[in-house]
């Protein structure tokens, strides 16, 4: 019986462990994404005040 479960977790692990990776990397992705997203938005509303123009309606708001 030991073979069988020894056999179970090898043959789950690999998935398991892809699994894991590509969680992360996305979630990485993801957050680099909203943050540079974010940035430029702070960027715009400061280029936008330096000029004398008024804040977009859609940014007005944060």
């Amino acid at each position: 019986m030991e073979s069988y479960w020894g056999a179970v977790l090898w043959s789950l692990l690999p998935t398991v462990v892809v699994s894991a990776l590509f969680f992360y990397i996305l979630r990485s992705v993801i957050r680099a994404d909203r943050n540079e997203r974010r940035e430029y938005a702070r960027i715009e509303v400061e280029e936008r005040a330096k000029l004398g123009l008024p804040p977009r309606a859609d940014t007005a708001e944060q």
